[in-house]
């Protein structure tokens, strides 16, 4: 029987969702793929559909994730605004949106640089979309002497994860909006240095 296509995308999410909660309640580390497959409620066979690895699994998740975090990141942009004020409510919103599943967090900016080579693969490339996001707020606004550069972009998205992790490692993630402020600083630092 072939499956239709919202039953391939059920399936494909329900395998994600399933990696989310095995590997939250064991870690990376211990999580099988008779975890994974038990907790989606899926077949073996299923994963195997989807998936060659658990870390190809783990990688999914963590782009899946990032994707829609920076939906709503671009959701909160509102271009009649001044881009600081722009950048400050997608801040809001993006921490707001990863602060809401504290466990998943960990599991995403932890786990995710365990997988070695192809973990970090998949980490540069989020940073990256996000970083061009930062350079087509910051660039398109008017008024700025000078572009932001692709480099600095990018040293702000790392510095903002890196206080992201500060906060997942010290157990305070529902406290992420915290951040807003000083990533703001941060942004309109490195903005004020380019023009």
């Amino acid at each position: 029987m072939v499956e239709t296509e919202a039953e391939v995308h059920e399936h494909y999410s329900r395998l994600l969702e399933g990696m989310a909660h095995a590997v939250a309640a064991k870690g990376y580390g211990d999580t099988t793929i008779a975890d994974i497959v038990r907790e989606a409620s899926v077949s073996r066979r299923t994963f195997y559909e989807h998936f060659s690895t658990k870390a190809e699994c783990l990688i999914s998740l963590y782009e899946a994730s990032s994707h829609n975090a920076l939906k709503v990141l671009k959701g909160a942009i509102d271009p009649a605004n001044e881009w600081q004020t722009q950048i400050e409510t997608a801040l809001a919103a993006y921490l707001g949106c990863m602060s809401q599943n504290p466990v998943l967090m960990r599991t995403l900016f932890v786990e995710i640089l365990g997988l070695g080579a192809e973990g970090l693969q998949s980490r540069r490339r989020v940073n990256q979309e996000i970083a061009d996001f930062v350079l087509e707020v910051v660039n398109g606004a008017g008024g700025r002497k000078a572009p932001l550069t692709p480099g600095m972009a990018m040293a702000v998205v790392g510095g903002i994860n890196e206080l992201v992790l500060e906060y997942i490692e010290q157990d305070r993630v529902a406290s992420l909006h915290e951040l807003v402020g000083p990533s703001s600083q941060l942004v309109r630092a490195v903005t004020s240095m380019a023009s």
